[in-house]
């Protein structure tokens, strides 16, 4: 048995969705490692902080590596993300490769960084974050794409893991209120106004409404549910999603 604390990784929780995810596990008493290019501007004194860009293959394994020498870690969220909004005309594939690098290498190198822990503790939990827009989305071609990845990333690793008590789950947000959104779609925009009229709750969604249902995924009572993806959207995918 690891003599080291043990741990739950967030990448991205510096702000946003990853934030609300961290605090609310820290809200549990859970010890929270917060992966991110950024430093955090808000503190914990259960929360360790380490800095990498992510989109960078030798500068994520060594983060990752720092991680594993100091802590257990029993449950991983890879939530850092990049839009890089553009058409099929004006996507580049720099933009391509950065997103890549941080939706699908990241998520690969960090999954394999943990693995013994995770295994090891026979109650791993992983949690990826997928998108809405994995289903399509217009000016999001190298966004959708690797979100989609995701998801077919978290179904193969739930198969690959399940025997070692370890789940597998993807979250998909829809329209959620942080800085991210707001910066591809500013306020009083039209892109902005039709987003709104779509959602059928009637409001934007709020990181705490994705933080709620990650908890679901990394609580260790669940260990029934994997390979799920779950929308959390405020109803923006009924009639797209498929059953």
């Amino acid at each position: 048995m690891s003599q080291l604390p043990a741990a739950t990784v967030v990448s991205g929780a510096s702000s946003g969705i990853g934030r609300a995810i961290a605090e609310a596990l820290l809200g549990q008493g859970r010890t929270v490692v917060n992966l991110d290019y950024a430093a955090p501007q808000w503190e914990h004194p259960k929360l360790a902080s380490f800095q990498a860009d992510l989109t960078k293959e030798d500068e994520t394994r060594q983060r990752a590596a720092d991680i594993a020498a100091r802590f257990n870690v029993t449950a991983l969220v890879n939530n850092a993300g990049a839009t890089r909004p553009g058409t099929i005309d004006t996507a580049t594939t720099q933009q391509l490769d950065d997103v890549v690098g941080l939706h699908l290498r990241a998520v690969l190198l960090l999954t394999q960084a943990f693995l013994p822990s995770l295994r090891a503790c026979r109650q791993g939990r992983i949690v990826n974050m997928s998108s809405r827009a994995a289903l399509g989305k217009p000016e999001r071609i190298v966004y959708s794409a690797t979100k989609a990845g995701m998801i077919g990333m978290t179904r193969t690793l739930a198969m690959e893991l399940g025997r070692d008590g370890i789940t597998v789950n993807a979250l998909g947000p829809g329209p959620i209120a942080t800085e991210l959104f707001r910066q591809s779609n500013p306020e009083g925009a039209p892109q902005t106004e039709r987003i709104l009229k779509s959602i059928a709750v009637g409001r934007m969604g709020t990181p705490e409404d994705v933080a709620r249902a990650a908890l679901f995924f990394l609580a260790p009572e669940n260990g029934f549910v994997t390979g799920q993806v779950l929308y959390v959207c405020g109803g923006t995918t009924l009639g797209v999603a498929p059953v």
